[in-house]
């Protein structure tokens, strides 16, 4: 039944497509949805920023857009922060040409006096893009309107790839041919990326093109001929080997600033102030850590002290209950190992369990949740972070 399906990726987990792919994925999560007629198999993978493999979400999600072989490769990024979710579309079309961009929270933006010019930054990618709202049905029919006609070839997005600095651009073309030559044909656009993989030294995903697209890279000698040139090219160039990514995450950086200068129109200027200034005061190193604590240690008294009320109901009414069955139990003569087994072991066990423990977290997760959704609790990552990496466990 899958060979029938238009495959679909959906990228940053920010929408919900046909009730399917939404939430904040951890691992992949798939569905099936049907539109006029046709069955698309929709994986939503990993929210990230970027697919430089700095974490395993970054890595999963790259895996899937490399070797997935997706009919289409939804990204769908932020209408707010339009700037920062380019970052990750040109790294996508890099990959792949089968990409539809979806700009989500039009109306956020529109709150914030954010204004989009979406035919113009389609122009500017070369690859279809449209506005959702993602409460709103009709947006998301015209998304996987677009969608369909990209998978059936009646829409063939053109993406402009970046245009690195122009040794970058030298190194790339020196090792371009000889990897074009040891990838089949269906696999010869990603040519260009592997390049600058190789170019950048990221080992793990090297390891991971080898795997996938079964060809060798490592102590290959044609490849390390081509790469002795690249380096002469770079060390002309005055750029050392490990700065080479720097310098393409730079690029890509600042064409997404250059493309959302010419793209948006912010009526007020000074619509983030509030947040700036409250940011300010939360991400302080004076205040900071210590208002932090005083939000956490409100919410754990409050986890412990509310739960306290409903635990005491709820052992009362499983003891009473308890009464009960045990009435059950005297009344049909059942053996007293039947008895203690199922009473003074599964049940007492079980009941105390859920008087004990579920209190407090129908109390504390709910807080906890809204503090996430309140955005301070990546100020509080913010805080903390140089503690984490003293200790080595910031990634």
């Amino acid at each position: 039944m899958l060979e029938n399906l238009l495959y679909l990726i959906i990228l940053q987990g920010c929408i919900n497509i046909q009730e399917i792919g939404h939430g904040k994925t951890v691992a992949n999560a798939s569905g099936v949805c049907t539109y006029k007629e046709k069955s698309f198999l929709l994986i939503d993978i990993p929210g990230t920023y970027s697919i430089m493999s700095n974490s395993e979400e970054e890595e999963i999600a790259r895996n899937y857009i490399c070797f997935g072989k997706a009919d289409v490769v939804v990204v769908i990024v932020d209408a707010t922060s339009l700037e920062r979710n380019l970052n990750l579309v040109y790294q996508i079309m890099e990959i792949t040409d089968k990409v539809v961009v979806c700009v989500n929270l039009l109306d956020e933006a529109k709150k914030k006096g954010i204004n989009v010019d979406l035919p113009e930054l389609e122009k500017m990618l070369g690859v279809p893009v449209v506005g959702t709202i993602a409460r709103k049905k009709k947006t998301l029919n015209k998304l996987m309107e677009v969608v369909k006609k990209v998978s059936m070839g009646e829409i063939i997005p053109k993406p402009k790839a970046i245009e690195y600095l122009p040794y970058i651009e030298q190194c790339v073309e020196t090792m371009r041919e000889k990897i074009e030559k040891m990838l089949l044909q269906e696999n010869k656009r990603l040519a260009r990326w592997i390049a600058l993989k190789i170019i950048d030294g990221d080992s793990k995903i090297i390891e991971n093109i080898e795997d996938n697209l079964e060809i060798k890279i490592t102590d290959n000698i044609e490849i390390e001929r081509e790469y002795l040139v690249v380096e002469d090219i770079l060390s002309n160039n005055g750029i050392e080997r490990d700065k080479v990514k720097n310098e393409l995450i730079s690029s890509i950086i600042f064409k997404a600033e250059n493309v959302c200068n010419d793209i948006i129109k912010i009526e007020n200027s000074k619509y983030s102030l509030r947040d700036k200034r409250i940011d300010k005061i939360i991400t302080s190193k004076k205040f900071g850590i210590p208002i932090m604590i005083l939000f956490l240690g409100i919410i754990f008294w409050i986890t412990i002290t509310g739960a306290n009320y409903p635990s005491q109901w709820l052992s009362n009414f499983f003891g009473w209950l308890q009464i009960k069955i045990e009435n059950l139990f005297t009344i049909f003569q059942a053996p007293e190992w039947l008895k203690g087994a199922l009473i003074d072991g599964v049940y007492k066990t079980l009941t105390w369990i859920i008087a004990v423990m579920l209190p407090p977290m129908a109390i504390f997760f709910p807080m906890f949740t809204l503090l996430e959704d309140l955005g301070f609790l990546p100020r509080i990552a913010f805080n903390l972070d140089k503690f984490f990496r003293k200790v080595g466990s910031s990634r």
